[in-house]
């Protein structure tokens, strides 16, 4: 995200940009770091609990500042991308704070919202899909439709959830995965497809999506070993210590 601000536009306007600018920057760097650290740290232990706070927050400040500020450029589909990725986060953090076996309003809203992301991500493809290249505010508009998907399959688990009043076991740690990697993804994702937030001699690099690609390796490798296999993962004793904690 680059704000170009008026050097003769008003100081408190100047200081909101910049103030803006410089969460969305530090919350993005802080989450990718920090989910980087949770991903591999001792699982269960102060340093992934640290890691893990740290990546919520971090990640909570950078999406929330896109989904508010990327409108303004206009730049719509990375604001949706903001919302899914507030949403991702929030979601996942929800099954560390609420009991296993329990859902609520939270988890309600949250698969109206998801729905409504699923909505506004189809409704942008097709509007970008009738522009000159199918490039939509300085992205392709084919984005629309994958995340639309994204959305459309995160709804479908908030509503199998409420359905069974609540998940516990392997299902409820895979959806802290899957949920917790798809949100670091989108930031990496996002980082390697802005050249001008990059170091120049990293510049328009391919290698730079390789940390994301990593995510979702590890996303998969991990999902599998818990629904499938059996065994007791690095996540579940995550969340056992974190609710220890709570």
């Amino acid at each position: 995200m680059i704000v170009h601000i008026s050097p003769d536009a008003p100081l408190l306007i100047r200081a909101a940009a910049g103030t803006a600018l410089a969460l969305h920057i530090g919350g993005a760097s802080l989450g990718m770091a920090s989910g980087a650290v949770a991903l591999f740290a001792p699982k269960g232990e102060r340093l992934h609990r640290v890691a893990g706070n740290v990546f919520f927050v971090s990640m909570l400040t950078m999406s929330g500042i896109a989904a508010i500020v990327a409108p303004l450029f206009p730049d719509r589909i990375s604001a949706v991308m903001g919302l899914l990725t507030f949403y991702l986060t929030a979601t996942a953090w929800a099954v560390v704070r609420r009991p296993p076996g329990r859902v609520g309003g939270f988890e309600a809203g949250a698969c109206l919202a998801a729905l409504g992301m699923a909505a506004a991500f189809l409704a942008l493809a097709v509007i970008g899909g009738r522009m000159p290249g199918g490039i939509l505010d300085d992205e392709p508009s084919q984005l629309g439709y994958v995340f639309a998907i994204v959305a459309a399959i995160a709804a479908a688990s908030d509503f199998r959830m409420i359905r069974r009043g609540g998940l516990t076991g392997a299902p409820r740690i895979a959806r802290h995965l899957w949920r917790m990697c798809l949100a670091l993804f989108i930031a990496w994702g996002s980082f390697a497809g802005q050249p001008r937030a990059q170091p120049d001699a990293l510049r328009g690099s391919p290698y730079l999506f390789l940390p994301a690609l990593a995510v979702l390796a590890l996303m998969v490798f991990w999902l599998v070993r818990v629904r499938f296999t059996g065994r007791r993962s690095p996540a579940a004793s995550a969340l056992t210590a974190h609710e220890a904690l709570t």
